[in-house]
């Protein structure tokens, strides 16, 4: 990336940072992300990753914006309801910054194609509400050897952690199988403070950045939990599970596989 005045004006305040600097704005630049639902998590991850100058942020969600959507979702305004919703964040994305490169994938991520698609980029944001689309997107990044940040998020609590894979824990080696179906309501079912979604998004858009640029440590080997009711943080040392399923010593997964779901999505996607 060329540093014009008006690029050095608009990244101006990570150029300052001596984590960050000229060769970290330009790390961003080169930078490939994939947003798996751009929902409530995946939200504030899009627009922060676009407003950091991130080169290619890919979206991948096959749902289309509903009313009940605007009370989390960020990325998505009224006149939106009806619209793909890759095709309202992309224009978001767009108008933000112009630096931006974005791919939409108006498609559910399935055994079929989330390795071919996953691949294609550096790191990947897990933005679903939907167990199987979890695990699916854990075993694709294991597979594929891409990090990425695990988010969920449920009334008043979030979740997340960053997966290095081979390296660090995964989502299987803390959560080996999806809960028994009926366990763990949904959003739907259970209801979700919208502004959490935004303080968990934010979290894994840090994340990302931290990835991309080097800077900080990341929050692998550590399930971070919050509950904003009484506004507590928590983290939960974890390691690699030597009998993990996927990336344990003796694997008994040895390709993709959709898994049955585990509750009744709120949506086809499962995106919060």
């Amino acid at each position: 990336m060329e540093f014009t005045e008006e690029r050095l004006s608009r990244y101006s305040r990570h150029i300052l940072l001596k984590d960050i600097g000229i060769k970290g704005q330009q790390k961003l630049a080169k930078g490939r992300v994939l947003i798996v639902g751009v929902g409530g998590l995946g939200s504030p991850v899009a627009l922060y990753l676009a407003a950091a100058g991130v080169g290619v942020i890919g979206i991948a969600d096959a749902d289309v914006v509903d009313l009940s959507n605007l009370q989390r979702q960020i990325i998505h305004f009224t006149p939106d309801v009806g619209k793909p919703k890759v095709v309202s964040a992309a224009r978001k994305i767009a108008e933000l910054n112009p630096d931006v490169t974005v791919v939409p994938h108006e498609e559910f991520l399935t055994a079929e194609n989330a390795a071919a698609i996953i691949r294609n980029y550096d790191f990947v944001v897990d933005g679903t509400d939907s167990f199987p689309a979890k695990y699916l997107i854990n075993d694709a990044c294991v597979f594929e050897r891409k990090p990425f940040s695990h988010g969920g998020i449920l009334r008043f609590n979030g979740q997340t952690m960053t997966v290095i894979p081979h390296e660090t824990a995964c989502y299987r080696c803390v959560f080996p199988t999806p809960p028994p179906k009926g366990v763990v309501p949904t959003c739907a079912e259970a209801g979700v403070l919208g502004a959490i979604a935004g303080m968990l998004g934010t979290i894994q858009a840090a994340e990302t950045l931290k990835f991309l640029t080097g800077a900080g440590t990341l929050l692998t080997n550590t399930v971070l939990t919050f509950d904003a009711l009484d506004m507590t943080f928590r983290k939960i040392s974890v390691k690699r599970n030597p009998r993990c399923p996927i990336c344990g010593k003796t694997p008994s997964l040895v390709e993709l596989r959709d898994e049955e779901p585990a509750v009744c999505d709120f949506s086809p996607k499962g995106a919060p």
